[in-house]
């Protein structure tokens, strides 16, 4: 039986990749698939503490979350390819379209 602190420290270090992932890279599609890996590190938090307390609620709630990660994603998606087609860059610095 696998301890819930490697579950968690796999979480940690998942979220803390998705971090970097938005912090340093610039690219539109690389910060989104960044915050995917977020969510899925929050994911695994909640399914490791739902099996440690054996509650079939942090289950349900880790599919609410995947479900918000899927609208996520194509929402943002789409959201980056009607950019692109505008104004042909994928680089969040060049992208200053909502400021106006």
């Amino acid at each position: 039986m696998i301890p819930v602190s490697h579950f968690l420290a796999l979480g940690a270090v998942l979220f803390a990749i998705g971090v970097l992932g938005v912090v340093i890279r610039r690219n539109a599609i690389i910060v989104l698939m960044s915050i995917e890996l977020m969510l899925n590190a929050a994911n695994l938090t909640l399914l490791a503490f739902g099996r440690a307390r054996h509650d079939a609620h942090f289950h349900a709630l880790a599919f609410l979350v995947i479900a918000v990660a899927a609208a996520e994603a194509a929402v943002g998606l789409a959201i980056v390819v009607g950019i692109f087609r505008n104004r042909h860059a994928a680089n969040l610095d060049e992208l200053t379209l909502m400021k106006r």
